[in-house]
């Protein structure tokens, strides 16, 4: 408030010592051909004791413009007011006045003199008669050509911070929906992998105990790495991998050698940003759909590219029934949220594919917006217990 008010007088005194600095140099450039005797000094006197003289007065009016603005409901009994103030502000003007060597014209002396010092008698003096004088010359100049102007300043001023401050909600607003709805696509992601991890789990209780009691013990790790990043939505492709890793895994105890995982990441994407848990979902599809129902399995490809300022990722399986649609031509919720999630991060600014490049491969391709992971934002790391 304290740096407020004084920006305020600042530009108080700025914008009037240059409006009497205009007002000098062309009321010069004016007479000067004329040879009527008004030299420079006294014109830049007249001038500023006239203009400059409404820089005190400034930001009082404009704080009164402030605190009673003019409104549709108002604007009659406002108006009124504000001419109250104007008055209040031409009285208060010539008091500023009066003490400077231009304050009024003396007929009687034939020149300007101060209206609170006889400069020939050497003694302080108050007229009515000056006073009334002044008031009459003033009031029009002093309530239309400055106070009415910085009534419609401290109005335009104030809408635009108004206009600012809403703009300001509605994006903070909008981004705390945006937030929420991703928070929400997310945790729709978190219970559909735990109950495919568990119903993997319960398949493998029937052929193998000890097995799935190390399944349980890495879907424990799984989940306070999910706990801990629970209000996370981006992270680094580096970390987001070990998260896949994590999980492959838990699938690997259960396939043993069917499931073959292979990694062909670029170096320069690790620090990429990318949405966590963007990949498992595809990855999960691809061993649900893909490895589970072939008898020898098959191999899961990730693999990843900077391409023409993009951040690229492929998820390919060799077996045709991987990463399929639905038969009604709607993804699986998995597939689905993570479609929907990209949407809303990236709108236009993204893709993600389900193709057959070649017969017999399904793949799944993203891409998103190439951008490292700043400073603040530190990635996640994870470490598996095996």
């Amino acid at each position: 408030m304290k740096n407020h008010n004084l920006r305020l007088w600042t530009l108080s005194f700025g914008v009037w010592t240059f409006v009497s600095l205009a007002a000098t140099a062309t009321i010069y450039q004016l007479y000067r051909p004329l040879h009527n005797g008004m030299d420079l000094k006294t014109i830049a006197g007249m001038e500023f004791s006239q203009i400059l003289t409404y820089a005190p007065l400034t930001p009082f009016a404009y704080l009164l413009a402030i605190r009673f603005p003019l409104q549709k409901a108002n604007w009659v009994r406002r108006s009124l007011l504000h001419l109250c103030f104007g008055l209040a502000f031409t009285i208060g003007h010539i008091f500023l006045k009066m003490p400077t060597p231009y304050a009024y014209w003396d007929p009687a002396l034939n020149d300007w003199t101060p209206a609170l010092w006889n400069p020939q008698t050497h003694v302080f003096r108050v007229s009515w008669t000056v006073l009334q004088g002044m008031f009459m010359a003033s009031v029009v100049d002093d309530v239309s050509s400055a106070y009415v102007p910085i009534l419609l300043a401290a109005h335009a001023i104030s809408y635009y911070q108004r206009s600012r401050q809403e703009e300001l909600r509605a994006a903070q607003l909008e981004s705390q929906l945006t937030t929420a709805r991703l928070q929400t696509l997310k945790s729709q992601l978190q219970p559909h992998f735990l109950f495919n991890t568990m119903h993997s789990i319960s398949a493998l209780m029937l052929t193998d105990v000890q097995a799935a009691d190390r399944m349980i013990c890495q879907l424990s790790d799984l989940l306070r790495m999910s706990l801990e990043t629970a209000d996370t939505q981006i992270t680094t492709l580096k970390s987001e991998l070990e998260f896949v890793n994590c999980y492959l895994e838990i699938e690997k105890v259960r396939f043993e050698e069917r499931l073959k995982v292979l990694y062909d990441i670029a170096p320069e994407t690790l620090d990429a940003e990318i949405p966590h848990l963007l990949l498992q979902p595809i990855v999960d599809n691809a061993v649900k759909h893909g490895i589970s129902k072939l008898p020898e399995g098959g191999q899961i490809s990730i693999k990843s590219a900077r391409r023409e300022g993009k951040l690229e990722i492929e998820i390919t399986n060799a077996r045709p029934t991987a990463l399929r649609l639905q038969s009604n031509g709607v993804d699986g919720i998995g597939l689905r949220v993570t479609r929907e999630r990209l949407e809303s991060l990236y709108g236009e600014h993204q893709t993600f594919e389900l193709l057959d490049p070649i017969d017999g491969i399904k793949m799944a391709r993203v891409r998103i917006p190439y951008a490292l992971q700043s400073d603040e934002k530190t990635g996640l790391g994870y470490q598996c217990k095996m």
